[in-house]
């Protein structure tokens, strides 16, 4: 049974940083595109940044310079790294994997999120 468990959410002021991980279980999911996605209340999900098999990362614009997303093969995980901060990023952020090498906008799995709440 594949399992994705995502840890790091949090609150913290503008301008702070948060570190989300998210830990497969039940296969090999570094091995195939990953991403992380967020949805904030009442507005649709939308994909924050993915990552590769050979390990070629796509950041929203809306991120962009802000968040880097990076994976670790032995640990079968996948990070965000979020800094500067903005009330706009508060959303609950999922992580997802997929069954393809490169990134094709289709995720198999999906975990169940964790929560960034940004004040200002």
């Amino acid at each position: 049974q594949v399992q994705l468990v995502e840890s790091g959410g949090g609150s913290t002021q503008a301008g702070g940083s948060l570190r989300l991980s998210c830990t497969a279980s039940g296969y090999t999911a570094t091995f195939y595109c990953m991403g992380w996605f967020r949805q904030a209340p009442g507005k649709e999900r939308e994909g924050v940044a993915s990552i590769d098999t050979f390990g070629t990362a796509n950041i929203d614009d809306s991120v962009k310079g802000r968040f880097t997303i990076s994976k670790d093969n032995a640990k079968n995980s996948l990070y965000l790294q979020m800094n500067s901060l903005k009330p706009e990023d508060t959303a609950m952020y999922y992580c997802a994997s997929s069954r393809g090498r490169y990134c094709t906008g289709t995720y198999s799995y999906w975990g169940q999120g964790t929560q960034v709440t940004v004040s200002s």
